[in-house]
């Protein structure tokens, strides 16, 4: 018998982990913060605290870029640290590791190598769809819904996931996230401003101002570098322009959405249309976003109380629930794992 069963929801900007043993969910940063380019500075939370702040010699990596891992070894030993780390981490765990499923196989097997080749030495790796994950943490009974529509707004991209009777219609990964916001917002700043802000400015501003609200003569003063004098200053940024310069991103994902819906099956649209459209992931957290979405795909918005943190609730469900641990995930080793997929 396993030593313990972790599941692991490894977001763009922060991984969630659920540890059995403990029955418990914590959360670190997914950055690692690189001396020299050679040597490993600092991870987690401490390495995100150096982000647009460190000096010249230090330069702070995000190990994943568009919802799959684009620095494996990076990835590797950060995940590994993490779980040394005052978390009396054992050898020989089960992992249920939660991966999107509009990827390439080599990228979703690059997850589940990360785990089953690192100093973990884990006696086992499953898989789980991501979609499936985050509708069980959002508290829907997957097995029995005729039609349920998950929208998960994460750091790096948006997640859409149609499912059926516990089983997924369609998934779409739409490379459309908070970082796209935040570079838009930065953008138009400098571009209508003369003024430079960093990403950790503007994701201040998105945050403050959200989506939708009836004020529209609100300011806030930020900090950053007049682009004429050269020198730091700050300058007052009207809610106007963060709306307007987070217009195409929004139109962007509204469109997959209703894409999504135009192709999904007659029967699965209805359950669809009764039970309105799930919003989840960290993005969901955004002040008037389930309002502009109603407006905007004309089908009611549910969430959640932390919607970022539906997938790893799921995960929990999952390794807690034998029906669903055995029917929900699977081993990339199984020998007929690729005539199930």
């Amino acid at each position: 018998m396993a030593r313990n069963v972790y599941g692991l929801d490894l977001g763009t900007y922060e991984i969630k982990i659920f540890d059995k043993k403990k029955d418990s969910i914590w959360r670190e940063k997914n950055v690692i913060a690189m001396k020299d380019k050679r040597y490993i500075f600092s991870v987690g939370d401490e390495a995100y605290e150096m982000y647009e702040k460190a000096p010249d010699n230090i330069q702070v990596v995000f190990p994943m870029k568009n919802g799959v891992i684009a620095h494996f070894d990076d990835m590797q030993y950060l995940l590994g640290t993490l779980l040394k780390t005052d978390r009396h981490f054992v050898r020989g765990s089960e992992y249920v590791i939660a991966v999107p499923t509009d990827v390439t196989e080599v990228e979703k097997k690059a997850f589940y190598d990360l785990v089953f080749h690192s100093e973990a030495r884990a006696k086992s790796v499953r898989i789980v769809e991501r979609g499936l994950a985050d509708a069980i943490g959002f508290g829907i009974d997957i097995m029995n819904e005729k039609g349920v529509f998950i929208a998960n707004f994460g750091g790096g991209t948006t997640e859409l996931s149609v499912l059926s009777s516990g089983g997924m219609v369609m998934n779409r990964l739409v490379k459309t996230g908070g970082e796209h916001f935040d570079s838009a917002i930065a953008g138009l700043v400098r571009h209508n401003r003369d003024f430079l802000i960093g990403r950790l400015t503007a994701e201040r501003l998105r945050r403050e101002f959200g989506v939708f609200d009836q004020s529209t003569d609100s300011r806030l003063t930020v900090a950053g570098r007049d682009l004429i004098t050269g020198v730091p200053s700050q300058t007052d940024v009207p809610i106007s322009l963060v709306r307007a310069a987070m217009k195409e991103p929004l139109e962007d994902c509204v469109h997959a959405i209703r894409s999504m819906l135009d192709r999904t099956p007659p029967d699965v649209r209805r359950g669809i249309e009764a039970n309105g459209i799930c919003l989840t992931g960290g993005i969901g957290n955004l002040k008037g976003l389930s309002t502009y979405l109603e407006e905007s795909i004309g089908l009611p918005v549910l969430t959640v109380p932390s919607p970022e943190l539906c997938v790893v609730r799921g995960l929990q469900k999952i390794i807690q629930n034998k029906t669903y641990y055995r029917r929900l995930t699977y081993s990339m080793l199984d020998e007929d794992y690729r005539w199930l997929r």
